[in-house]
């Protein structure tokens, strides 16, 4: 049983992906932010640290793949190593952040290992619009996350939102974050649970 919980900075995916393993008994993964030595730099200076910050995101989100990840029995990751290339990485070289050369470096990395990868059987995505978005991250009082610009999470949305329109390779359920505070509100959690308990996956764990 592998979950894994996608969305924009500060959808909520770290908390939701607490509470579901909270409920479900599942082993977390987290996203390794903190660990990133080039990300506050990034944030200053995207055009210059890009590549690095992001060939330390696709590294250690491989470690994780590997280790945690491909033959744990009950999962769930924040954020997947998918999001990394298909989003990240993409916002960074279509909008002019990255070098066509380190670009196609990165993706040849990224392609080289995708054989590799376990797919999760459940993918929860969370949207969230830009003002939901600013709210949360302002609410979580990372310094160097409050200048992020809007056209890059504007860019993160539009890619996010065709990543899972065309991602089949498992089932998805969308979490409209902008109506359901999951956090706060019992009965929104009860919604997302409801719906992963649809798949078959729950209290007991039927796979």
């Amino acid at each position: 049983m592998y979950l894994a919980v996608s969305g924009n900075i500060g959808s909520g995916k770290s908390t939701l992906t607490r509470m579901l393993s909270d409920r479900y008994g599942l082993r977390p993964v987290y996203e390794p932010y903190a660990e990133n030595p080039y990300l506050e730099d990034f944030y200053r200076n995207m055009r210059r640290y890009s590549f690095h910050s992001q060939v330390y995101f696709l590294s250690r989100r491989l470690e994780q793949h590997l280790n945690l990840v491909t033959g744990a029995r009950y999962v769930i990751q924040d954020r997947t190593v998918f999001e990394d290339a298909n989003i990240f990485a993409r916002n960074l070289y279509e909008s002019g952040q990255m070098e066509g050369r380190d670009w196609a470096t990165y993706l040849g990395l990224y392609e080289g290992i995708l054989p590799a990868l376990r797919v999760p059987d459940l993918l929860i995505h969370i949207d969230a619009s830009l003002p939901t978005l600013r709210q949360r991250i302002a609410q979580r009082g990372r310094d160097y996350e409050q200048n992020i610009p809007d056209t890059y999470l504007l860019g993160l949305n539009r890619l996010y939102d065709e990543w899972i329109r065309a991602f089949d390779a498992c089932p998805v359920v969308r979490v409209p974050g902008d109506r359901l505070d999951f956090v706060h509100d019992p009965a929104a959690f009860q919604w997302v649970c409801d719906r992963v308990q649809g798949y078959g996956f729950g209290l007991p764990l039927l796979r």
